[in-house]
């Protein structure tokens, strides 16, 4: 499509419909993806405080057909909060709009502004005696609107289901400048489409949430943890179906690990503790959430015993003490810090049925050694069966020698997941990465339903371009 550019003459009238300081010259940080993968050509930032300021913004790039590229916390992985090339748009922040609207404790809900921080939404539900549960390594820059644009998953999706599942209702401004007044905080209401769940995951291409209704929780009145040694991902999985059995929902994180992420933990940050002298192939981050009935019971103690007897483990330490149990989580959440540090060729957010996960990795693993000395590094969230499926250069070499070969890396390994019957995104999105395996892997009949959906509600295409669908 052909799109207008925020040029003078517009940044002048727009600003003429908004208070003072609220358009400005985009710093770097908002015209650069943290991996430097997207560069931002320029435009001009808008930093609205209320719903009605986004509304007169939507409302007037709308008229002039300037494209608007939502922006949250700058955290996402797969480019959708950068527009690249020499397009001139308005970045549209939510920073500004970061109240809690309300908390009710004794419903369970919580109305927070889109640019609320998540770890800020965490604090006020924990205030309140109430918990949250989506948790991610981001929490503490990444806001509550990008969250729910991405569909974001997490460490708590076995129990609590991810961004999606936590949602009650929706504040949207739609690409013409209307106010969907959706921030419903029932729990039951079938009257029609599911509009909420259309706008999220729809990384920003069909409206700009500005506020959302979210579903709290009774927190658990205390946590066992355990890091576990398994003998292969077979035998994971075995874990994770006798801990359902044992424990039922009280499962809150099941997490694999394989050692090449201990691997590049020991390379990257040397004084952090690891669990195990030895390093083991493969180990299982587990957490239970314990009611009042379970608590003084040592459940972790009893499920490794028996998994020990059915050779489902090897070994594996309790945490002993919050301060334990706070490392084992700092350690798995900074493995994606450790991947940065040594640098991925081609990064892979993958899911897969849980019952073929094994043979998924042992297939995905040999398209990559196709690739002479590639290393991959597998970790994630077995529980929900997301993968973090990663490639590596050979120890000691630079990913600079080997990028090249970065889209051959990534069909070999998204061919491997759709032969799986897998999903190329499962919680990061689609974005401005993926977008040529969306063309690629996607449903014809879904597609179809998706550009038309898309050119109904935003037939100008300013929302977002270039995310999701080619231009």
């Amino acid at each position: 499509m052909n799109y207008s550019a925020a040029d003078p003459k517009f940044v002048a009238d727009l600003a003429a419909l908004l208070p003072p300081d609220s358009l400005r010259n985009p710093e770097p940080r908002y015209l650069e993806e943290s991996r430097g993968r997207f560069l931002g050509g320029g435009g001009v930032l808008a930093l609205p405080r209320s719903v009605d300021e986004v509304s007169i913004i939507m409302r007037t790039c709308h008229a002039a057909g300037v494209p608007v590229v939502p922006y949250g916390g700058g955290t996402g992985l797969v480019g959708g909060q950068i527009m690249p090339g020499h397009a001139q748009p308005v970045i549209l922040s939510l920073e500004r709009m970061s109240a809690i609207r309300s908390i009710n404790g004794a419903s369970n809900v919580i109305v927070a502004e889109a640019g609320c921080i998540l770890a800020d939404v965490q604090a006020a539900a924990d205030a309140e005696g109430r918990l949250f549960p989506l948790s991610l390594a981001a929490q503490g820059t990444a806001r509550i609107g990008g969250n729910l644009s991405t569909n974001a998953g997490g460490l708590n999706v076995l129990r609590y289901g991810n961004a999606r599942d936590l949602c009650l209702g929706l504040e949207v401004v739609l690409p013409n400048g209307e106010i969907w007044h959706g921030l419903s905080e029932l729990r039951k209401d079938n009257t029609g489409y599911d509009l909420k769940n259309l706008m999220i995951g729809a990384e920003g291409t069909l409206g700009v949430i500005t506020a959302a209704s979210l579903k709290l929780f009774s927190k658990p009145v205390a946590h066992e943890t355990a890091f576990l040694v398994v003998p292969d991902p077979e035998a994971a999985i075995g874990l994770l179906a006798l801990a359902r059995a044992q424990l039922g929902e009280a499962v809150s994180a099941f997490e694999l690990i394989h050692s090449r992420s201990l691997e590049f933990l020991s390379e990257a940050f040397p004084d952090l503790r690891q669990p195990f002298e030895e390093r083991p192939e493969w180990s299982v981050l587990m957490e239970v959430g314990l009611s009042k009935a379970l608590v003084g019971q040592d459940v972790l103690e009893v499920l490794f015993g028996e998994a020990l007897e059915r050779e489902l483990v090897t070994d594996g330490v309790v945490a002993s003490s919050e301060g334990q149990r706070q490392a084992f989580w700092s350690l798995r959440e900074t493995i994606p810090a450790a991947n940065k540090i040594v640098g991925s060729i081609s990064s892979h957010d993958v899911s897969i049925p849980i019952e073929r996960i094994p043979a998924f990795i042992e297939k995905g693993t040999q398209a990559v050694a196709a690739f002479e000395g590639l290393r991959v590094n597998c970790f994630g969230h077995l529980g929900d069966g997301n993968l973090h499926f990663n490639v590596f250069p050979p120890a000691g070499e630079n990913k600079s020698d080997y990028s090249h070969l970065q889209s051959e890396v990534k069909v070999a390994v998204h061919d491997v997941v759709h032969e799986f019957g897998g999903s190329f995104s499962a919680e990061h999105g689609v974005g401005r990465l993926k977008v040529d395996d969306l063309a690629r892997y996607g449903d014809p009949v879904k597609l179809a339903m998706m550009r038309a959906i898309k050119n109904t509600i935003d037939p100008k295409g300013i929302m977002n371009p270039g995310a999701m669908f080619s231009n």
